[in-house]
């Protein structure tokens, strides 16, 4: 029996929650898991539910939190050495930046002889300023020394890992796609459909529009909404738009919006002429995908957005900035159109182009759930991490 701890920054709704949750129930039988995760923060929706659809009872570590705090962060390593001591790990597998730092520097110390940590994404830019960068780059450059391997979940990913910035030998660092359970996109999509329109007073003729994720400045939902504006002052369509998350940026983006003069409500329309839909977080994703006819993404910086494979998983058409692992995870120009960052012509242009052409919308939406139901699925990723894990063990 191979023990593996595996150590999650906090349990929000997310890309990494998915591929730790995944990975903790799907690894073969002779794989024993032990999952630690820290606490979200009050801006966060949790995903506790997540954990609990899958029978999972994960370690608390009230401690270990998203903000650099230098009493708990040492509190959290404390913990986490004591974990390793008492469950005795053969491998310790980090996921995302507060875990990494302080879960490889306390396996390396309790001599655990195998140390991973995968990327969801990085801070190296449009984060932080030069200096802050920088110091995270030195620290990722030492951690990485004490890592057994890193994986990243695209090859564009490993790309800027190893040359770009330099955080690791590309010889050390293995490629593996998240996993997901995809079939709810596929299940009952038709009576989803009616029940999101009809809750959000979406009509039959009004084609909607959504962007999905954290509202948070790597985000870029400014570059959305100036696109929006664009977009109503070209098109005849009737549209709804919705910006489906919450996060620290939520009464900023709605001051944007007053600029912009674009008509908006909070949580729900009304018959009236409002164009835009705050809805804060909405766990049931794939009645959302249902709801939905394009799914649009803006930012700055990705790993590999969960936004994209669901929307793909529900046969919708994508539009967003090209930017990370995306072009990892799209087929461009066939489930996806893509433009540079801060070309808000462009975006607007491709939203047109998927809102004015009915044929082109289903025609693109069709090829989602062919290009990602294997791709990403859940059991791939569970093989392919127990392939590394026995290799390495070897």
């Amino acid at each position: 029996m191979i023990k593996v701890l595996r150590i999650i920054n906090r349990f929000n709704l997310g890309g990494p929650t998915y591929n730790a949750a995944y990975l903790s129930k799907y690894l073969p039988n002779d794989f024993e898991t032990l999952l630690v995760g820290g606490e979200i923060d009050e801006s966060e929706a949790g995903s506790h539910y997540i954990l609990d659809n899958l029978g999972l009872d994960p370690v608390i570590i009230p401690e270990m939190r998203r903000a650099i705090k230098i009493s708990d962060d040492l509190k959290a390593y404390r913990n986490i050495k004591k974990i390793i001591r008492e469950f005795k790990p053969d491998i310790v597998h980090t996921h995302a930046s507060k875990a990494g730092t302080l879960g490889r520097l306390a396996a390396y110390s309790c001599g655990v002889p195998v140390i991973l940590h995968t990327f969801h994404g990085h801070v190296f830019h449009s984060y932080f300023n030069q200096l802050k960068t920088l110091m995270f780059k030195t620290i990722e450059q030492s951690l990485s020394r004490k890592s057994t391997r890193i994986i990243a979940i695209s090859e564009i990913q490993k790309q800027e890992l190893g040359v770009v910035h330099k955080i690791a030998p590309l010889e050390k660092i293995e490629v593996i796609p998240l996993g997901f359970d995809l079939s709810k996109f596929q299940e009952n999509m038709e009576e989803k459909r009616v029940l999101f329109r009809k809750d959000y007073n979406v009509a039959v003729e009004e084609i909607a529009i959504g962007i999905i994720g954290r509202l948070v400045p790597v985000k870029n939902h400014h570059l959305f909404l100036e696109a929006i504006k664009e977009v109503l002052q070209q098109t005849k369509k009737k549209i709804k738009v919705f910006i489906i998350g919450d996060g620290e940026d939520m009464a900023v983006l709605q001051n944007k919006a007053k600029q912009l003069e674009i008509p908006f409500r909070v949580n729900e329309f009304k018959k009236s002429k409002e164009v835009l839909c705050f809805t804060s977080w909405i766990k049931e994703i794939d009645y959302v995908n249902a709801g939905l006819d394009i799914v649009a993404l803006s930012s700055l910086n990705e790993g590999t957005p969960v936004s994209l494979i669901e929307a793909q998983a529900a046969n919708n058409p994508i539009v967003s900035t090209n930017v990370g692992g995306i072009e990892n995870i799209v087929l461009k120009d066939d489930t996806a159109l893509l433009s540079e960052v801060g070309d808000v012509q462009a975006y607007a242009k491709n939203l047109l182009c998927l809102l004015e052409d009915d044929e082109l919308r289903e025609r693109m939406g069709k090829k989602g759930w062919k290009h990602v139901h294997e791709k990403f699925s859940a059991q791939r990723l569970a093989r392919d991490v127990a392939k590394l894990y026995k290799d390495l063990m070897r």
